[in-house]
């Protein structure tokens, strides 16, 4: 198991509050690390990339991923928060990642932005 993986598991999945996760290399859009359940196509990745980009229109938008299209309610050059009914999508960019984040309806969405935000500061903290 990769370290990119012990990260995720440790740090989002077993906090019960993240349905799915990702983490993709901000430089070449790899994913360096995902829940088995999260495949990104390339496409994908680079609607994420691209979210980031252009915030305003991310804002007017929304996002698509995986078969869902959510609403944006925060798009920054650090994070792009969406939902849809009572699921949701975080994304938090540092240096050199991107962190991708889902839940459902039974989590609480604020555990999960929390723990992508936790990482993504423990990632930042190391210049990363």
């Amino acid at each position: 198991m990769s370290h990119f993986q012990a990260f995720l598991n440790a740090c989002l999945l077993d906090t019960r509050h993240v349905e799915d996760a990702a983490i993709i290399d901000l430089n070449g859009g790899a994913v360096l690390a995902a829940s088995h359940r999260f495949r990104l196509s390339h496409g994908q990745i680079q609607r994420i990339l691209n979210s980031f980009e252009h915030q305003t229109a991310t804002r007017r938008q929304g996002l698509r991923l995986n078969r869902t299209s959510y609403v944006c309610v925060r798009a920054d050059s650090r994070s792009v928060y969406c939902k849809r009914d009572g699921d949701g999508l975080i994304l938090v960019k540092t240096a050199l990642y991107i962190i991708a984040a889902t839940y459902n309806g039974s989590m609480c969405s604020s555990v999960c932005v929390e723990a992508v935000e936790k990482l993504a500061d423990y990632f930042r903290e190391k210049g990363k």
